[in-house]
């Protein structure tokens, strides 16, 4: 008698993207704690208010990695309505100001919890070799559609616009240290996919969250052939950017006080 090797396909049929979409539970979301980064930038942060600007759970696992793991995690209700007409790079470059300016603007008269060391936020999107920025999937249709796109076009690019804002401990205008950047990759889906494989990957639905519709950090690895520049650019935060960000705006405060005190002396 034959025996079947091959297990039988799910009964069920997969989510819809509704439910996919939701942000998975805290339960879900947990991970073996890395060993903390033993760097002044980092140890200078312990016990202080760290707040991302983001809901995004890719964002604050990463910001973990690094040994930033007790976030305050306040989004911005800022709309992301921005006019597409503008470029990627000024597009999350505005967008992520925004989110880091609203939520440093409700927090730093918090007398309850008191003003935050520092808030990041970050914005994300993916642009087609044609210059289309792509939306989140709304539909199973519109997901294999959108990785099929990408497959036939070649590569495609993420960009990521990320802001650091940290509180001066000096009393000159505007208050505050404001550092950014943008960081770009490419990323090229493997031709030789097939629609077989696009299929089954859509019915994961673990693309259904993500714009572009997919997650290099999952279960999309398998559509990426080759990448050029950051990672972790493409999950949604350029870790060694961010953190560079975070050394400067923190040192952009020490400065100012600094230079503060010195004038001080000088009148006198």
């Amino acid at each position: 008698m034959a025996v079947n090797r091959h297990a039988s396909a799910p009964a069920e049929p997969p989510p819809s993207y509704e439910t996919a979409a939701q942000p998975p539970s805290a339960k879900a979301l947990l991970l073996r704690a890395p060993l903390p980064l033993d760097l002044p930038v980092i140890n200078s942060l312990r016990n202080k208010r760290v707040i991302l600007a983001s809901a995004s759970p890719r964002r604050k696992q990463l910001l973990a990695q690094i040994g930033l793991t007790n976030l305050e995690v306040i989004p911005s209700p800022v709309p992301e309505n921005l006019p597409k007409s503008l470029s990627p790079f000024e597009y999350v470059l505005q967008t992520a100001t925004q989110k880091a300016m609203h939520v440093y603007s409700s927090q730093i008269d918090n007398a309850k919890l008191g003003e935050p060391a520092i808030v990041i936020a970050a914005d994300t999107v993916v642009v087609s070799h044609a210059g289309q920025v792509l939306e989140k999937p709304r539909s199973e249709a519109e997901h294999i559609g959108m990785l099929k796109m990408l497959r036939t076009s070649g590569f495609h690019r993420v960009f990521t616009g990320v802001v650091v804002m940290a509180p001066l401990a000096s009393a000159r205008d505007p208050g505050y240290a404001l550092e950014s950047t943008v960081e770009e990759t490419t990323v090229r889906f493997g031709r030789d996919i097939s629609d077989e494989m696009l299929l089954a990957y859509v019915r994961t639905r673990e693309g259904a969250d993500k714009v572009g519709g997919y997650g290099i950090q999952g279960i999309g690895a398998i559509l990426v052939e080759k990448i050029e520049g950051s990672w972790d650019n493409v999950v949604g935060l350029p870790l060694r950017a961010t953190l560079g960000l975070i050394e400067k705006a923190l040192v952009s405060g020490e400065e100012e006080l600094e230079d503060e005190f010195a004038t001080a002396e000088e009148e006198d």
